[in-house]
């Protein structure tokens, strides 16, 4: 299992709080595919707002693998990515697109199948005739993205992961995980966090008895 692989098992949560509850994209998402989950690499796109223009451009760069970012300075309900810009990312090979800004054609995207998260949902569509910039660094949610991050897409959001702690969060993923295996076992067998955590002593001053 490659680490990209195991970083999309472990999910967006686990690594989250792995990483020092750090890079998380911190907007509401619509999930557009449910149930999908997804860990690559970041190619991003800023583009004039109500443009897309440069989701073109990085579509038609796009290698397998990448997670395409697509931003704009103020990001507004104007529809950046349909069916048919889904169409041509899938067959570049890629694996997921964080939007920050809307998507339409729903129904035709879950039925593609790409994942895609996206801040919006709307029919308005985007203009094409502003130049904006491909792989720069972006934020999203209060995150900072540079290509060649990790975006780790789930149920739960998005977070970010800078290329040169890829090794140091998946080791403290998996440590974490370790962790709620057993604390799992031990909940379901009686104890309670209450205690465990020893939070009965801050609420009521006295260790369990």
């Amino acid at each position: 299992m490659t680490h990209l692989d195991e970083l999309a098992r472990l999910g967006v949560a686990t690594v989250h709080e792995a990483q020092d509850k750090t890079g998380l994209v911190d907007i509401p998402l619509v999930q557009i595919v449910p149930g999908s989950r997804v860990a690559g690499r970041a190619r991003t796109a800023l583009c004039a707002n109500g443009d897309n223009l440069m989701v073109h451009a990085a579509v038609a760069h796009a290698e397998p693998g990448d997670v395409l970012v697509l931003t704009m300075p103020e990001p507004t309900p104007i529809a950046m990515v349909g069916d048919l810009l889904a169409t041509q990312a899938l067959d570049q090979g890629v694996v997921a697109m964080l939007v920050d800004g809307a998507v339409r054609d729903v129904q035709e995207l879950r039925e593609l199948g790409l994942p895609i998260w996206a801040r919006y949902v709307r029919a308005q569509g985007a203009a094409k005739d502003q130049v904006g910039e491909l792989d720069t660094p972006v934020v999203v949610g209060g995150a900072r993205i540079e290509r060649g991050d990790v975006v780790v897409l789930d149920a739960d959001g998005a977070v970010v992961i800078a290329a040169d702690r890829i090794d140091d969060v998946v080791a403290a993923a998996r440590d974490r995980e370790a962790r709620e295996v057993e604390l799992r076992a031990r909940y379901g067998a009686g104890e309670r966090s209450y205690d465990v955590n020893d939070l009965r002593r801050l609420v009521e001053g006295q260790h369990p008895a």
